[in-house]
């Protein structure tokens, strides 16, 4: 009787696999002392079996089983474990719905070509060979590779619930490792450049971090609809250990200003060292962190911009705001005591493309899915994914939390002023139904434009019809009709008589220094004089819409004559907003009027930028890899007073890894002025981001592409 096979190694082809599954980008391929295999599922991948007996196979004597085992108690019935018997048979093993394996070639070491089907668990797997012999008493031997390998989705495979039809778009939503997110109130809004890094040595660690922490089984890890609400779940850390912290409040000492950053890969570097949450993320820095974990796992996903967003806190599908009798704003919202509706100048979540198995046919597509923590859904703060094609026609029945969507794109805006007459104790005041997302925005395929935004692509019209439309009116007046609260919100009737119009004069931006007024243009259509009382104010805002300070504000009274116009008009000086700005420059200006012959009120308000300086980078436009490059970094501080706590963050795939770099004070319109050497570790386009944070000016950022060529011979 002879002996069981003893196998020596295993070899997974790394390098030589990477190549046809689309993972050659990957770093952890090239390690030099542990290479990692990266797979996607329902492809074909080979495999290498060494043996140290002094003999040949021999199938028809030698059995020969593979076990792939995922988690901790793999199973077969539950698709965790596979248990493929070798034989010499060539069969057709792709396209199939189970593991399978041919044997290439057996005349020194076994090579193989093993298959996982398209419903495979994503994530860290684990090979085990066991060799006997057949019709023997002998026990068999069981070899457990050391070196763990991954399985991803595989969007390039039509079986796969991930599979996009224009595979040209894998090239942006897969492949492509730097990208912007629009940021900045309506008018003013720009893209920030983010370093995605998807394919740095930390980010599929960290991932599988991420998901050791959650609730998510191990047999659900194969449904991109599972995986996207846990990564949307995950990537805060408000309900488990997730990623990031969220702050809003401009108090960031004891940790990294969210404007600080300039992309994930320091983050989940971070995460993956000290496995604790990182301080602190806002909106973008949250989406920024979810299409990086997307694209690494396979999942094609792109940023979404909603400038003027709505967070409706109460499901009414409106936003409300209340004012009491003397027309003053009211710090609680009566219906919600929970907290407040408001209005974000811009939010950013992400798009993930999948298809629905679990809703009627024509709602997969691009599913929208939010990991800023806002509200809880089903007891977590999570959200999505909800089908874009759902949100668009107001299916709130739908999962998940379509609702919640539709109010952040297409929420109506609703003032009330105190009425003891009604039955709400409040009279609906004014109704804007065009306000709540203008514009939504994502980066445009295949471009990337370092200097402006030509690369921005304006996608409004996935989420809902044209503002205005008949189709737009009804799609919300359907979502209505699924939510009990909004019933009774859009049942109420308009405000009476309103023979006053006015208008709150828009502002866009101003440049940091410079004074600005507040406007109002009020037209009389009567036959009678009117009275007009008004409150006008300004205010400095956090991105959300929380007021930090208020800049000034002033009492007005005015007599408009019949058939006429008026104006009335607040100016504010720099020096009276300057030491009241907070991150990000945002300020909001208020208008409040009243009729005092009919009882009409008017209300509104309009966000706009204080811009600051951009850095200048000098840089040549060709540089040479693996050599140093120095650069000058550059800007004027804009402010009249010193910056302290300075420093510089600078990030760009394969051209410099997250280096901060600390800076001395400034002096109040100083010059900030920086040389560092960078030294690229590949060829071809790159892009350099760098940002400039202090304690008194945060979010200065600039960014500069460049080529890295080969050395000339």
């Amino acid at each position: 009787m002879g002996e069981n096979l003893q196998v020596e190694l295993v070899y997974f082809y790394p390098k030589e696999n990477s190549k046809p599954h689309k993972t050659d980008k990957f770093e952890l391929i090239y390690d030099e002392e542990n290479p990692v295999p990266i797979l996607r599922r329902g492809l074909k991948f080979t495999v290498a079996i060494r043996f140290k007996n002094d003999r040949f196979v021999n199938l028809e004597k030698d059995q020969i089983r593979l076990f792939f085992n995922f988690g901790p108690t793999p199973n077969p019935i539950k698709g965790t474990r596979a248990v493929i018997k070798l034989n010499t048979t060539r069969k057709r093993i792709e396209g199939e719905n189970f593991w399978g394996a041919n044997i290439l070639d057996s005349s020194s070491d076994l090579i193989l070509e093993v298959y996982s089907p398209t419903s495979t668990p994503v994530g860290v797997w684990k090979l085990e060979v066991e060799t006997s012999l057949v019709n023997s008493t002998l026990p068999p031997s069981v070899y457990k590779h050391e070196n763990d390998f991954y399985i991803l989705f595989n969007p390039w495979n039509c079986h796969d619930l991930v599979y996009m039809p224009d595979e040209r778009l894998l090239d942006e939503y897969i492949l492509t490792d730097v990208g912007k997110i629009w940021v900045g109130p309506y008018g003013s809004s720009r893209g920030r450049e983010w370093v995605y890094g998807q394919f740095d040595a930390c980010v599929l660690p960290a991932a599988m971090l991420m998901f050791e922490k959650s609730d998510l089984v191990p047999a659900s890890r194969g449904d991109p609809i599972k995986v996207c609400r846990t990564i949307s779940k995950l990537v805060n850390s408000n309900d488990e250990d997730g990623v990031l912290v969220g702050r809003w409040d401009g108090q960031y000492e004891d940790g990294t200003a969210p404007s600080a950053w300039t992309g994930s890969v320091q983050i989940l570097q971070e995460y993956l060292d000290t496995q604790f949450s990182v301080s602190y993320g806002q909106c973008w820095v949250f989406s920024g962190v979810v299409s990086t974990i997307c694209r690494a796992l396979g999942i094609p996903s792109r940023v979404i911009s909603n400038l003027v967003s709505a967070h409706d806190a109460n499901a009414s599908l409106t936003v409300d705001k209340y004012y009491n009798v003397n027309n003053e704003e009211m710090d609680f919202d009566p219906n919600n005591p929970m907290g407040e509706d408001s209005i974000w100048n811009f939010h950013v979540w992400n798009d993930v493309w999948m298809a629905r198995p679990d809703l009627p046919q024509g709602y997969g597509g691009w599913q929208a899915v939010d990991s800023t923590p806002q509200e809880t859904s089903d007891g977590y703060y999570q959200c999505g994914p909800s089908s874009l094609e759902a949100i668009k026609k107001g299916q709130v029945g739908f999962s998940y939390d379509v609702a919640f969507m539709v109010a952040s794109v297409n929420a109506d805006v609703m003032r009330w002023k105190e009425d003891s007459t009604r039955e709400l104790g409040f009279a609906r005041i004014y109704t804007n139904k065009y306000h709540i997302g203008r514009t939504l925005l994502t980066k445009q395929p295949f471009i990337f434009d370092p200097n402006g935004d030509q690369d921005r692509e304006d996608v409004t019209l996935q989420y809902k019809a044209p503002e205005g439309s008949k189709a737009e009116r009804l799609s919300l007046y359907n979502a209505v009709r699924g939510t009990e609260l909004a019933k009774s919100f859009f049942a109420l009737p308009d405000p009476g008589l309103e023979d006053v119009e006015f208008d709150l004069e828009e502002l866009e931006r101003i440049k940091i220094g410079e004074g600005f007024c507040v406007v109002v243009h009020i037209k009389n259509r009567s036959d009678q004089p009117r009275t007009i009382k008004a409150l006008l104010s300004a205010a400095s805002v956090f991105y959300n819409g929380v007021k930090a300070h208020l800049v000034k504000k002033e009492d007005i009274e005015t007599v408009v004559k019949p058939k006429s116009t008026e104006t009335m008009r607040m100016t504010v000086k720099a020096d009276e907003y300057l030491d009241k700005l907070v991150e990000y420059c945002n300020l909001k200006l208020y208008a409040i009027a009243s009729v005092t012959e009919t009882r009409q009120t008017w209300t509104d308000e309009d966000d706009f930028e204080v811009l600051r300086p951009k850095i200048d980078i000098r840089i040549p436009p060709e540089i040479t890899v693996a050599r140093p490059t120095t650069i000058t970094l550059r800007f004027v501080n804009p402010l009249k007073k010193i910056l302290t706590n300075c420093k510089f963050s600078l990030s760009g795939p394969t051209l410099i890894r997250n280096q901060v770099i600390r800076y001395g004070d400034v002096k109040p319109g100083g010059l900030v002025k920086m040389n560092t050497d960078i030294t690229p570790r590949s060829v071809g386009d790159q892009v350099l981001i760098v940002t400039f944070s202090s304690k008194e000016l945060v979010d200065i950022r600039g960014s500069a592409k460049v080529a890295v060529v080969e050395p000339e011979e």
